[in-house]
């Protein structure tokens, strides 16, 4: 735990003194500001970033309010959501915390949506000619829906403004799911070009990439695709499929990925199941596009092993690939579409959004802090420690130039998710089953595969 401590005076306290000395007055607040004013401590929990991507939007927020001290606090992700719900239920919980885009709804009863305005007290200076230094209540008005809309990218709005037309939450970033790819193997199979879309290079190259021995076994994969446990992020991979091609995810709380869209011009053509059967066909040893399998090792693994040469994955995973295979010779294009889909470009977001606990006795104070850390003039010391990608239309054509994460603030803009109800992890589990049983090859249909897991993800929404 780090807890930012600051010299015996604050810098505003040292500004007032110099202010005095250089014949300015200082004059005492009345006694509603000076309750205002009582010390606070604000508990935040976070998961991945250190204490010092937030050290230096912690002390310029201190100078402003020198009452709040924030105390930050790093979870291991493997243990983070049981603690937290477990301090909730307890009333230890911290008054800020973090938690992921798809378990929005799944926190609802335990998060307050962001206040209308915000009355906290602000050190002024007043006065013509005998200055005074003093401190008074100000009132601020939050962003509205409008501006939420206009400052962020649109995944952000799907995600944190609810039915209640309330904000539930902000993010100080937003990952986009990109191809990872191994140049050595590419350019020793002569594919010069990264394939852009699916249905055309892509499977091609994915040929060209892949070997295996005398006994039809892979030694080396084209691409990690049509596994459940090993493929890093699976659900996302074929949720975007699924978009790419039409399929409707979730409309008016209706689970709709199983069915022929009702504009569709075809109705002999499901998009959600054939984008199940390209996902799955990578998994299938009578297939020409035959590239993965169940028993092989993890598909982040593969990729630093250099026996894989194409990955799916986002941002987070560069420091990984950097830190255990130093040597790889890789770079990172954007994720291939569907030539001839209008829109042309569907990408997946995966972001974690910052929220007020409801137990919280600080929760102005809490919700002042979100909306000071997540505007552009401090965002930027975050994004800059991190590496990560933004969540602030304003940033995206400065991040389109970095040299590592470009490619990922490219795509934020058309990226999207899909709610998957108030236990994202039995949606996941229901879609690891329903490709697991598409692999097994049990004669089971397609159409019946998809409805049961369709209606077991319709479960998590009631």
């Amino acid at each position: 735990m780090i807890l930012f401590m600051y010299k015996k005076f604050s810098i505003l306290f040292l500004l007032a003194i110099v202010l005095l000395g250089s014949g300015f007055g200082c004059k005492a607040p009345d006694t509603k500001t000076q309750a205002a004013m009582a010390p606070i401590t604000l508990t935040y929990w976070h998961v991945f970033d250190d204490s010092d991507a937030f050290q230096e939007m912690i002390a310029k927020y201190k100078v402003i309010h020198p009452y709040v001290t924030i105390v930050y606090k790093k979870m291991r992700y493997e243990e983070y959501e049981k603690e937290l719900l477990n301090a909730l239920a307890e009333d230890r919980g911290p008054d800020i915390f973090s938690i992921h885009n798809t378990w929005m709804k799944e926190y609802e009863s335990k998060i307050v949506p962001m206040p209308a305005t915000i009355t906290l007290p602000f050190p002024v200076i007043k006065g013509t000619l005998k200055k005074e230094v003093t401190t008074e209540l100000r009132t601020t008005n939050s962003p509205t829906l409008k501006d939420i809309r206009d400052k962020f990218v649109d995944a952000v709005s799907y995600d944190v403004i609810f039915d209640d037309g309330k904000v539930y939450g902000l993010p100080l970033s937003v990952d986009t799911l990109a191809m990872f790819y191994n140049r050595d193997l590419f350019n020793n199979a002569g594919i010069s070009q990264v394939p852009q879309y699916w249905n055309k290079e892509f499977l091609q190259d994915v040929k060209k990439l892949t070997k295996l021995d005398p006994k039809k076994d892979l030694i080396q994969s084209g691409v990690a695709l049509g596994g459940s446990t090993n493929v890093n992020r699976y659900s996302d991979i074929l949720s975007v499929l699924m978009m790419q091609n039409g399929a409707l995810m979730l409309e008016n709380n209706q689970v709709l990925f199983n069915l022929v869209p009702p504009t569709s011009k075809d109705t002999n053509y499901n998009p959600g199941i054939e984008a199940l059967r390209f996902y799955t066909d990578f998994s299938n040893s009578g297939k020409e596009s035959y590239a993965w399998s169940n028993t092989m090792p993890n598909s982040l693994e593969m990729f630093i092993s250099g026996k894989l040469a194409i990955y799916f994955g986002y941002s987070y995973d560069l420091p990984t690939i950097k830190t255990q295979a130093p040597k790889l010779n890789f770079s990172v294009a954007k994720l291939p579409q569907i030539e001839g889909n209008p829109p042309t470009n569907i990408n997946f977001a995966n972001y974690w959004v910052e929220v007020v606990s409801k137990k919280s006795t600080h929760q102005a104070e809490a919700w002042d802090f979100i909306q000071f850390i997540t505007k552009e003039e401090q965002v930027k010391s975050y994004l800059d420690k991190t590496n990560k990608p933004t969540a602030l239309r304003s940033l995206i054509a400065a991040q389109r130039a970095d040299d590592e994460i470009g490619v990922f603030a490219d795509q934020v803009l058309t990226a999207k998710s899909w709610y998957k109800g108030k236990n994202s992890q039995a949606a996941e589990d229901a879609i690891k089953e329903m490709i697991d049983t598409v692999i097994r090859n049990t004669g089971e249909r397609l159409q019946d595969i998809i409805e049961t897991a369709a209606s077991k993800v319709q479960q998590t929404l009631k």
